[in-house]
């Protein structure tokens, strides 16, 4: 299996982050460790070169993350998510430089991110900032040519229209797609894979996109430590193995055998990310 998105860099593994990878690639589930700021991007390629495979990278910035001037999210991102990720002004070299690294095989994540303004904010104000930086990931990921791995929340018709401005040279997946079919198909029209992870658990909701999304623009993933799938508890830790429940999950609305759906899906992420899952 392949966890197309897992957050080990994060505070919520600091006392066994290697402890869960070395778990997890002994039962034969490989990952990319994604950045949602420097700090946890940098900790994402360390963790990436202390193991000779089954572990990869990708680095960038969260919008959540971004440095928005005046507005200050620092007590609602710890609210949102408890790891107490930086805010901080996007600094092109910087993450040029930090990509660079051989075990980066993509650029996220990154994108939009439009459901926690709250009331009095400058939206107008906050909206061009986060398009600006994400306009400056598309031309990061072009010039390093990686994939992008996008955050969209609230935001898909901005990330829609950047993306078809912009074209990405190695294209990308929409991490934790919540959207409808019909905005799943424009996105796979540009050339895009979809990522889906437990929420695709909770209801019968996302069934329809995901019968109507071919199997071969499909990635699994966890988001872990967030979004726990069912049978779990959604209040535990999620860790990279739990990836097989969601794989269970698109098994059953596609009527496929579960280990169809993760050998494509797994064959997916080495295509598009161009890495080599032993």
């Amino acid at each position: 299996m392949f966890d197309s998105h897992a957050h080990v860099n994060m505070k919520a593994f600091k006392d066994d982050g290697h402890n869960v990878i070395k778990k997890s690639l002994e039962h034969d589930t490989q990952m990319i460790n994604v950045g949602s700021e420097m700090r946890t991007s940098k900790r994402a390629v360390e963790y990436a070169r202390k193991y000779e495979s089954g572990v990869w990278a990708a680095v960038g910035l969260h919008p959540l993350n971004i440095d928005h001037g005046s507005w200050n999210m620092e007590q609602e991102m710890q609210n949102f998510n408890s790891e107490g990720e930086r805010i901080e002004a996007f600094d092109y070299d910087a993450y040029l430089k930090l990509a660079e690294h051989e075990k980066v095989v993509a650029i996220g994540e990154v994108g939009l991110d439009y459901h926690h303004f709250e009331e009095g904010d400058d939206t107008e104000k906050m909206k061009k900032i986060q398009k600006q930086v994400f306009e400056k990931f598309v031309d990061l990921a072009n010039e390093i040519e990686k994939p992008l791995i996008i955050h969209g929340w609230d935001s898909y018709p901005d990330i829609l229209e950047i993306l078809e401005k912009k074209p990405v040279k190695k294209k990308g997946v929409v991490h934790s797609f919540i959207g409808s079919y019909k905005t799943a198909r424009l996105f796979r029209e540009l050339g895009f894979k979809l990522g889906f992870n437990g929420i695709t658990t909770y209801s019968e909701s996302y069934d329809k996109v995901l019968r109507d999304t071919p199997i071969e623009d499909i990635l699994i993933e966890t988001d872990c430590p967030y979004l726990t799938p069912r049978p779990l508890m959604r209040d535990d830790r999620n860790e990279p193995m739990n990836v097989s429940y969601v794989a269970e999950k698109i098994a059953d609305v596609k009527e496929m055998n579960i280990k169809d759906v993760e050998k494509i899906t797994a064959k997916n992420a080495e295509e598009l990310f161009e890495i080599k899952l032993t």
